[in-house]
């Protein structure tokens, strides 16, 4: 037992070292700031929360709004530019998290609406899978300008040319805020009608 434990207990050290710069990246991630300035006017942060798959983090999203709402309907009804931003707490398949986007969009959009958003739905499965994978401490956005379109940026590097119809940006955020959200804590945490959500057990990550 002894020897067992002269060999576990480094063992264990190596790999908690290893983690540590994992858990830190994660946890700046944690605290996103209250402000960000889009198309020159200054967003506030409505509401943030962290993605589970199991017990594990995927990401941490965070909703920028010209001023605070509690409903998809206020999302949308605000004038003005808006942000969704993602931040990645752990490596995943940047083409497998396009199809969950794309399956998302088709259980919160309306089936009348579905074929007039395809065209956009088609490309953005394009421009992730182009990504192949997105690691622990990698961003990405939906940025929102209206007269402009909705511009998708990896890393902080716009992605193509931007998404001009206002439909699919209302799909895109249908995703986390619409009637069949990827995740109901996530999306009550994004709209700050509750606390950040904890952990859940078995869903799968959107």
């Amino acid at each position: 037992m002894l020897r067992a434990c002269r060999f576990f207990l480094p063992a264990l050290a190596l790999l908690l070292t290893a983690l540590l710069p994992l858990a830190t990246r994660a946890a700046a991630s944690d605290t996103p700031p209250e402000h960000f300035t889009l198309d020159g006017q200054t967003l506030v942060l409505n509401g943030s929360g962290t993605r589970y798959k199991a017990v594990f983090k995927v990401y941490h999203a965070s909703l920028y709004l010209p001023q605070k709402a509690h409903s998809f309907p206020q999302v949308l009804q605000q004038p003005g530019p808006k942000r969704l931003e993602i931040h990645m707490l752990r490596d995943i398949d940047a083409n497998e998290l396009g199809k969950l986007f794309t399956k998302g969009i088709e259980q919160n959009t309306p089936r009348q609406e579905l074929g007039h958003v395809l065209p956009g739905v088609v490309r953005m499965g394009e421009l992730f899978a182009q990504q192949k994978k997105l690691r622990n401490g990698d961003s990405f956005a939906l940025d929102w300008v209206p007269g402009t379109g909705m511009s998708i940026s990896i890393n902080g590097q716009p992605q193509g040319a931007q998404f001009a119809d206002p439909a699919f940006f209302t799909a895109m955020l249908g995703i986390w805020l619409g009637d069949k959200p990827a995740d109901a804590l996530l999306k009550q945490a994004l709209l700050g009608t509750d606390a950040p959500p904890e952990a859940p057990q078995g869903q799968p990550a959107h």
